[in-house]
């Protein structure tokens, strides 16, 4: 299981990421917008850099719904894969059979 901590920080990091989702799109389009003056580019820069950063959506990190961990995530099932193989050995999950040989 993972520190309480780090798995309400990256709740938080989503509900940051949605709350400026547009506002950052719109600075992007308007920095990265060739036609557009370089002084108006400039200050749109500023004004993301300026945003926090946990508001981007690049810094949300998968994480497995049961246990919180970070790694070995699939993402159909928000599971672990050791959660995925623990719920699927125990026929929580249709369609899911452990190979045996």
């Amino acid at each position: 299981m993972a520190k309480k901590s780090s798995i309400e920080k990256n709740k938080n990091r989503a509900k940051l990421a949605v709350r400026y989702a547009a506002k950052r799109e719109r600075l992007k389009a308007v920095a990265t917008d060739k036609s557009a003056p370089m002084e108006e580019r400039f200050a749109a820069n500023l004004k993301l850099a300026e945003m926090p950063r946990n508001g981007a959506k690049i810094r949300i990190r998968n994480r497995c719904e049961l246990t919180g961990r970070p790694r070995g995530v699939y993402r159909k099932f928000k599971l672990s894969r050791i959660a995925l193989r623990d719920l699927g050995t125990s026929g929580q999950i249709p369609g899911i059979v452990k190979s045996s040989w």
